[in-house]
């Protein structure tokens, strides 16, 4: 049982955080465990939701990966995956945009507006958020042979930005939840990793932090144990001798080059914990790793 006094701690303790990152731009990309569970799908709205009312400026990008291998498999239409990404023609890409952007996006901004919050839901191609094209994807075989051109369907990669609807959406006080679809310049739809947009809607934004929540604990040594912070030499470091590797590898990048756009900090958290979100950015423990200049 928390006593009252230890309740008040609590609030002490975030105070100054509050202080410090009142106003500022907080992109939250939302995916994993986080996403499935009920509990936890109501902690992160109510997280969200508490980050607007004490002055900071949340902005959630999601994905949707079990959501769309659910209703593919519904369908009897089999996923086909290349290094993680989904294989997407032109069939699979129409039930991505209807899972993304008609099902999971507007799922979270009700959750949001049902618990206090004003959620607005948008994809790419709201206000030209962000525009793509089909990306080139090169599969390395080894060292010795030239990497394989693999064609992996209407899977995309940004090629611009423009903040304009956020901001504008910002500053009159709603949260916006950005679906990873976007159009090309044809008018043809792109699926984009969400790690992605959100570390290019970070960059664009000047935010303060990118949180990426996962299903790990953050970035682990080689022994398995949590990294606290990390500098972005020390990351690539790690990288090369194979200490960061397989899935955590994308998300990594994602925050570096994030930093390198101008981000003041990013942070690979475990989504798995209750108010995750709230612990890594109002008290002094933490729940992930952070990515730092």
């Amino acid at each position: 049982m928390i006593s009252h006094s230890d309740r008040a701690m609590v609030l002490i303790e975030a105070l100054p955080y509050i202080q410090r990152f009142n106003r500022s731009t907080f992109i939250i990309k939302y995916g994993g465990h986080a996403m499935v569970d009920e509990e936890l799908k109501q902690d992160f709205a109510l997280d969200i939701i508490l980050m607007k009312y004490v002055g900071l400026n949340p902005v959630v990008v999601h994905g949707g990966g079990p959501q769309i291998g659910e209703f593919l498999k519904r369908l009897s239409i089999k996923s086909e995956f290349v290094d993680g990404f989904r294989v997407t023609d032109k069939q699979t890409m129409d039930i991505v945009e209807m899972v993304l952007v008609g099902k999971v996006n507007k799922e979270i901004v009700n959750f949001i507006n049902r618990n206090g919050g004003c959620s607005v839901g948008l994809s790419g191609k709201d206000g030209k958020l962000f525009t793509a094209r089909k990306m080139k994807y090169m599969k390395r075989k080894t060292d010795e042979q030239p990497p394989e051109i693999i064609d992996i369907g209407m899977v995309g990669e940004i090629t611009s930005v423009d903040n304009s609807i956020l901001n504008s959406l910002i500053n009159s006080e709603f949260i916006p939840v950005i679906a990873p679809v976007a159009a090309g310049t044809g008018g043809e739809t792109y699926n984009i990793n969400a790690d992605l947009v959100a570390s290019r809607i970070a960059a664009s934004l000047n935010a303060r932090k990118l949180i990426l929540l996962t299903d790990t604990k953050g970035v682990l040594d080689k022994q398995g144990n949590l990294i606290s912070t990390l500098r972005m030499e020390e990351a690539n470091r790690l990288i090369k001798d194979g200490t960061i590797s397989e899935g955590m590898i994308p998300k990594v990048n994602c925050c570096l080059e994030a930093l390198g756009g101008g981000v003041k900090k990013t942070h690979i958290i475990d989504g798995r914990k209750k108010h995750a979100i709230l612990l890594e950015i109002l008290t002094k423990v933490g729940v992930g790793t952070e990515l730092i200049h």
